[in-house]
Formats: structure tokens, C-alpha cells, sequence
């Protein structure tokens, strides 16, 4: 080849004390689902505070208090008082439950003062505090139209925080002017109050957990400890199936594309560069045949030829899909670049400059602007009918070079020497750089915009992370590369792995998280020179060959019945092994 969680809280239950809790009516709402509880279970002698269960180290007085909080928020809260009974352990001091009940039944006065008994240090979380409460008392008076009590409690109380000054006026403007008790400051807020179950959900998430439990914690953790687990787990591709809590998380292997499902012969010479659409629907390659191919992958899986893109007078180098699938971009080596209807297949437009040669071609992110690096080592930006917008001179780019913008628009990202990437923030025309000690190949970017891949003439892919500070994450190595640019991505579920072409004609899948190398397929006959994962369908990579041939890789198990047998059609170029496709 051509050179080198339901956010929103359940109502919470507070353990269910002698009396069902009245509403918590307020002139606005329901009776509240709130009910609660009694932390006032009666403490006794053998609480064992610091008593410590597991191998872990885990508090045996949290890990009750937790179980409790789960209970109650399942609805099970006479198993809860059972559990607060039995154990001795309060799910809430009681201090901290004269404080929920205050908070519920309106007693805004005392529940200041219990807020200064229930064990908070920081006087700037009970500042905070004292606002939510304070603001519910003002709002609830207003809405019982007692305007100068409303006014006393803005001028005597709320005030003399000296805290969150802004809303403080906007609260100061539901008195003057009462239109905005109905439209809130400029539209935003209305001067209703809340239900007083939604002010102890907030100053829930504003105390300690120590005071006050995390709703739903127990929960958390669980699904906290499932996370790590598929993190774990190396050939985690899927989210299809049921999570059970009784054993631990397991994949097999047959979660990771490894069959050739089709073969694509529609290129008369090596196929260089390849990529699926953001949308799943298609997969585009180039070839030294100076074509395009955009190719559509039909809902059953299969891919057939949609347009060949002819134009180019020299091979096709690189390829973009605009962000909404409807264009692409190609890049003939030191040439053009050519815009392209994905529909009709027509050329909308070519991008040149002067004598200058193109090597590489991206989108803004927003589809109405297109960048090119240019022989010179400039990268040059047009607006979609050719007028040049901006050009950044210097060493910006290499000769042979791949050119990619961050989703946000933020970065233009670049090879701009042997061994050094450039990210030039657009804005601020700051520049970060990528330093590796070997000649740099080829770069690809995640979808997050957080990681970058870089491959090295040392046969070593590295993983940068570029969020905030730039640094090393992982190395990848059992690749084959010699003379060739070989391209890598990032696919699968969420990402979780890395794949790459080789010149051993092998396509080779590492787990990124673990550096695990899991996979090496064996089909081509020629330098495998890219890989592209698509980005939709976890199970479906594809890679292109110096052999001409594009193959597309899916699941072992979807075909398992027509192991052994072969079928071969020429339709369209396109051959169906094992008489399958995805």
C-alpha cells in the first residue's frame, strides 16, 4: 500500500412511627408518600459502633443503616422498624428525625434549630441549609398571601446569610412586582412553593451522608460493583440479556466479531482506508484504484454496494462522513478533496488550492465547514461552496497525515511532525502537543473526544488521554507493522476495544481497558492496512486488504449451523461465507 438514575427520587420513606404522617398539603399537593420513621427505634447497649464486618473493612452500623434506607424506599417499612428494632441501630438519630418531621409538617422556626443539633461542622453547609428551608417558608407565605411576614422573613432572616445575594433580589422582586409570583424572574422561576418532600430531598443531597443516608445508596453500590465487574470483564460487547445479582458477570468470547460473514471484491486494487457512518447504515472504503466505494448495510446485516465514487486521478486516501451521514468526504493522495451526495452518489463539490496538493479532509462539527492539511504544512478550512475561511500556516501538518476535529468543535488535531501530534484549540489558537520518542503512523479519536490512539512504526499502539492533562493510559502491542500505514480503531460496546489492521494480514482486538490482546482473525491474504467498528452494531468490524477485498467480521454463534459449508455469490463484488450474514 501507498507509503508510510431515574433522577428523579422515589419518594423516600423514612420509617413509619406510630401515626401515618398527615400531608403535606400546603395547599398544593397530595398528602406526601414520605412517611416516617422512627429513628426513634430504641438504641441499645450492644450498637457495637465500631463494629467491623467483611474483609473490607465495612462499618457494621452503616451497612444496617443502608439496609434500612432500602426497606423504606422499597415500601417495606414495617421490615425496616423490624430490622431498627432488632439490631439497636437507628436508621436516623433521633434528633435527625424530629428534624425530617419538622421539615415535613411546615415547623420551619424549630427545624432551624434542630438543623444546628444533628452533628453538622460546616457552617456553610448549614448556611445552605438554613436558604432552602428559609426560601420554602417565604414561598409558602406568599402563597398564603401573607406578603409583609414574606417580606420580614426576606429582610430578617434570608438576608443576613449573606449567601446566593442574586437569588435574594429575585426573591425580593416576587414582593414588588406580584406578575412575577406567576411567571418567575425572566420566565424562569415562579414564586409557587414546592412540595415540602422535594425540600427534604434537597437538603438530603446537601448534608452529610453521615447525617442524612443517599437516597437509594444500597442501590448504587450495587450497580457500582456490576459496573466494575463488566469493566472487568474482557469480552463484555453486549447489553442484551438479564444482570442477575447471583453470580458474578461473565462473557464468553463469543461476544466479539471473530467469523468472516461477508466478503466485499468490488475494488480492483488495494483497499487503503475505510469507515462505517456515525448512523450504522453504511461503510465507506478507498482504494489505490483512485475510487470510493460507499457501501449500505441493510437490516438484516448484509452490505452491498451503494455508489462507486469516481473522479479521483490518483488512490484515495482518507475518508469523512459528515456528521449527519448524508455526505462524505474523500482525499486523493497530494490531489483533492471531493464532496459527495451519499443518496445520489453525485460530486457536490471539489476543494483545491492553488498548485498545492491535499493529504488529508474533516468536518466542523456543525456539517458546514470542511478542512483539509495541505502539502505546504498548512491546514486550510472552506465553507461548503469553496470560499476559504481561514488557513493555519506553519508546521501544522506532515506530508503524510491524518487531520480530525473534536465533536465540539473545540480542537483540530494533527500530526505536525514525525513524532509529535498537535491539538490547536480554535478559540484561543493555543497549542498542546503529543510527544512520542517513535515516528508516528497513523491517530484516531474517540467518540467521547477523551482518548487518543496513535500508532507507531515500532508496532506499538499508545492511548492517550487528552480530556485535561495529556498522559499515557495504555500501550498495545502484538501487531505487525513494517512499511505500511496501519490503521487501528476504537469499537464494541461502549468502546471497550481496540482493533487494528497488520501486515501479517491479520486483523488483531485488544481490550482497551486491560491492554488484553483477545483476538487475532485470520482471513485476508494481503497487509490488513485499517479496521472501523460499527459504531451501532457492537458485533459488526470491518477490515480492508492490500488483497482488494473488504471483509466484515460478526458473531461465531449466529453462524454455528452453517459451520463448514460456503457460499459464494459475485453479485455486486460481494461474496456470503458459510451462507450467513450478521
Amino acid at each position: 500500500m501507498g507509503g508510510v438514575e431515574d433522577n428523579e427520587p422515589p419518594s423516600k420513606r423514612v420509617k413509619a412511627s406510630s401515626r401515618e404522617l398527615k400531608g403535606v398539603s400546603n395547599g398544593l399537593k397530595q398528602p406526601s408518600t414520605y412517611s416516617f420513621g422512627a429513628s426513634m427505634a430504641r438504641p441499645l447497649a450492644s450498637q457495637g459502633d465500631g463494629e467491623i464486618i467483611g474483609s473490607k473493612g465495612i462499618k457494621k452500623v452503616e451497612f444496617v443503616r443502608i439496609i434500612a434506607e432500602t426497606l423504606y424506599s422499597l415500601g417495606y417499612s414495617k421490615t425496616g422498624a423490624c430490622l431498627e428494632e432488632e439490631s439497636g441501630i437507628p436508621f436516623h438519630s433521633p434528633a435527625v428525625g424530629i428534624f425530617i418531621q419538622q421539615i415535613l409538617d411546615g415547623n420551619w422556626d424549630a427545624s432551624l434549630t434542630s438543623l444546628r443539633k444533628i452533628g453538622i461542622t460546616d457552617e456553610s453547609i448549614v448556611k445552605s441549609a438554613s436558604f432552602i428551608i428559609l426560601q420554602q417558608k417565604f414561598f409558602e407565605l406568599l402563597d398564603h398571601e401573607k406578603s409583609m411576614e414574606a417580606l420580614k422573613t426576606l429582610r430578617t432572616e434570608i438576608s443576613p446569610l449573606s449567601i446566593n445575594s442574586n437569588r435574594v433580589r429575585e426573591l425580593s422582586l416576587f414582593i414588588l412586582s406580584p406578575k412575577f409570583r406567576i411567571t418567575g424572574v425572566s420566565g424562569q422561576r415562579s414564586a409557587k412553593p414546592k412540595a415540602r418532600s422535594e425540600i427534604l430531598e434537597e437538603l438530603q443531597n446537601l448534608l452529610p451522608p453521615t447525617v442524612m443516608i443517599p437516597d437509594r445508596r444500597l442501590l448504587q453500590l450495587v450497580e457500582q460493583a456490576l459496573d466494575l465487574q463488566r469493566e472487568a470483564c474482557v469480552f463484555h460487547n453486549s447489553d442484551v440479556g438479564e444482570t442477575s445479582l447471583f453470580t458474578n458477570h461473565h462473557c464468553g468470547r463469543d461476544q466479539i466479531p471473530s467469523q468472516t460473514i461477508q466478503i466485499l471484491q468490488e475494488h480492483q486494487d488495494e483497499v487503503w482506508y475505510l469507515q462505517f457512518s456515525q448512523n450504522g447504515k453504511y461503510l465507506a472504503s478507498s482504494s489505490s484504484d483512485n475510487s470510493a466505494i460507499i457501501w449500505e448495510v441493510g437490516l438484516d446485516g448484509k452490505v452491498s454496494l451503494k455508489h462507486r465514487l469516481l473522479g479521483h486521478q490518483k488512490p484515495v486516501s482518507s475518508i469523512a462522513w459528515s456528521p449527519d451521514d448524508d455526505q462524505i468526504l474523500t482525499c486523493g493522495i497530494e490531489e483533492v478533496v471531493r464532496r459527495w451526495d451519499v443518496t445520489s452518489g453525485e460530486c457536490l463539490r471539489v476543494y483545491e488550492k492553488g498548485l498545492l496538493g491535499l493529504i488529508s479532509c474533516s468536518w466542523s462539527p456543525d456539517g458546514k465547514c470542511v478542512f483539509s492539511g495541505l502539502t505546504d504544512k498548512s491546514i486550510i478550512m472552506w465553507d461548503m461552496d469553496g470560499k476559504e475561511i481561514e488557513c493555519l500556516k506553519g508546521q501544522k501538518t506532515v506530508r503524510i497525515s491524518d487531520l480530525q476535529i473534536t465533536s465540539d468543535g473545540k480542537f483540530i488535531i494533527s500530526i505536525c511532525k514525525e513524532t509529535m501530534i498537535l491539538l490547536i484549540d480554535r478559540e484561543s489558537r493555543s497549542e498542546r502537543c503529543i510527544e512520542e520518542e517513535q515516528m508516528i503512523v497513523s491517530f484516531t479519536l474517540s467518540r467521547d473526544n477523551k482518548y487518543l490512539l496513535v500508532s507507531l512504526v515500532n508496532e506499538e499502539l499508545h492511548l492517550w488521554s487528552i480530556e485535561n492533562h495529556i498522559q499515557l493510559v495504555t500501550k498495545y502491542k502484538g501487531h505487525k507493522r513494517s512499511r505500511f500505514i496501519v490503521r487501528a480503531c476504537f469499537g464494541g460496546l461502549e468502546q471497550a476495544f481496540i482493533a487494528s489492521g497488520s501486515e501479517d494480514s491479520q486483523v488483531y482486538i485488544w481490550h482497551r481497558g486491560s491492554g488484553e490482546l483477545i483476538e487475532t482473525l485470520e482471513g485476508h491474504s494481503g497487509a490488513v492496512n485499517c479496521t472501523s467498528w460499527n459504531p451501532v452494531n457492537p458485533h459488526m468490524l470491518a477490515s480492508a486488504s492490500d488483497d482488494r477485498s473488504i471483509r466484515i467480521w460478526g458473531l461465531k454463534q449466529l453462524h454455528s449451523k452453517q459451520k463448514g459449508k460456503e457460499k459464494s455469490t459475485s453479485n455486486n463484488g460481494v461474496h456470503y461465507c458459510n451462507g450467513a450474514t450478521v
